[in-house]
C-alpha cells in the first residue's frame, strides 16, 4: 500500500516562492511510505513474497505501521510516533517503519534521530528508493549537498522506482539552494518532462530562467501554470515581471488583471499597483 502525504511549510528557496515554500524541502510533496520501493521481496526459493508469506508478527507490525501513517498524514505526529514505536517493538525488521520514523523526526526537527532512522531503514533494505529519496532530503536540509546528491542518484538509478519526477524536483531545489544554477535547471527539466503539470517545477524553472535573463523560456514555463487554477500570486507576479522585461504589454496587462482579480489583498497586487517590478 502506498500512502501519499502532504507536508507542512518550510523556508522558501526563492524569494516569493509559493506553495508553502515549495513544501518539498520537508516531506517532498509526495512520500511513499508503506510500499517497498524496490518491489516485492523474495523468499529463499526465489519466489516473490506476497501477503500469505508474512508471519503473524509481521502482519501485526504492518497494522501498527498503517495506523501510524494515517495519523502522520492527519498531522497527529505524537500519536503516529507512539503507534510506530509499537510497530517496531513487534517487528524491528520492517524497513518502512524506520523510514516513517525518520519522516516523523524530520517533522519534529530532530535531525539526528531522523538520520539514525533512515540509516537503519537502509541497513534493512539498501535498495529502498523511497528511503534514499527521504534521506537525501534530510541531508539537503542539513547542507550536506554531496551526500544528498548521492542519495538522490541512488534512488533515480532504481529501475523499480516510480517517483522519479519527485526526486528530480527535490534534487533541483536542493541544487538551487546550493547555488548550482545550471545543475538545478537540468534536474528541474528532467522533472518537468515527467510531470509537466506540477506547479512547483514550472515556477522554479521560471525563477531560474528569469534570473538569467532568459525571458522567453521563462515565459514558456510560466504561461501554462498561470493559465491554470494552480496559479497563485507569486507565479502571476513572476509572469508579469517576465512580460515587462520582454516588453510584452498585452501579457503584462492580462496577468496583472488576473493577479488583482484573484489576489487583491496580496503584496504582489500592491507591487503591481506601484509598478515595483524590482520586487
Amino acid at each position: 500500500m502506498a500512502v501519499r502525504l502532504g507536508a507542512p511549510a518550510a523556508p522558501s528557496l526563492h524569494r516569493g516562492a509559493g506553495w508553502a515554500a515549495l513544501r518539498c524541502l520537508f516531506a517532498a510533496a509526495v512520500l511513499s511510505l508503506v510500499a517497498c520501493a524496490g518491489g516485492p521481496q523474495r523468499t529463499d526459493k526465489s519466489d516473490l513474497v506476497t501477503a500469505s508469506d508474512e508471519t503473524d508478527t509481521r502482519k501485526r507490525a504492518r497494522i501498527r505501521l498503517e495506523l501510524a501513517v494515517n495519523y502522520f498524514s492527519e498531522g497527529k505526529t505524537t500519536i503516529a510516533l507512539d503507534e510506530l514505536k509499537q510497530s517496531i517493538a513487534v517487528d524491528p525488521g520492517l524497513f518502512e517503519a524506520h523510514n516513517l520514523r525518520g519522516l516523523i523526526y524530520m517533522r519534529l526537527n530532530e535531525f539526528s534521530l531522523a538520520d539514525d532512522s533512515f540509516r537503519q531503514a537502509l541497513l534493512l533494505n539498501p535498495k529502498a528508493a523511497t528511503v534514499q529519496h527521504n534521506y537525501g532530503l534530510l541531508l539537503c536540509q542539513q547542507g550536506r549537498m554531496a551526500a544528498s546528491a548521492d542519495m538522490f542518484s541512488a534512488a533515480l538509478a532504481n529501475p523499480g522506482y516510480n517517483e522519479r519526477a519527485k526526486t528530480w524536483m527535490i534534487q533541483g531545489l536542493c541544487q538551487a539552494k546550493a547555488g548550482q544554477a545550471q545543475a538545478a535547471e537540468t534536474s528541474l527539466l528532467n522533472a518537468y518532462q515527467l510531470d509537466p503539470g506540477n506547479p512547483v517545477i514550472a515556477y522554479n524553472l521560471g525563477v531560474g530562467l528569469y534570473k538569467r535573463g532568459e525571458y522567453p523560456q521563462a515565459q514558456r514555463y510560466l504561461a501554462r501554470l498561470n493559465s491554470s487554477e494552480l496559479a497563485n500570486a507569486e507565479s502571476l507576479w513572476l509572469g508579469a515581471k517576465t512580460a515587462k522585461a520582454m516588453g510584452d504589454s498585452q501579457s503584462l496587462r492580462d496577468l496583472g488583471q488576473t493577479l488583482v482579480q484573484r489576489f487583491p489583498s496580496s503584496k504582489e497586487s500592491l507591487w503591481l499597483e506601484r509598478r515595483s517590478f524590482h520586487e
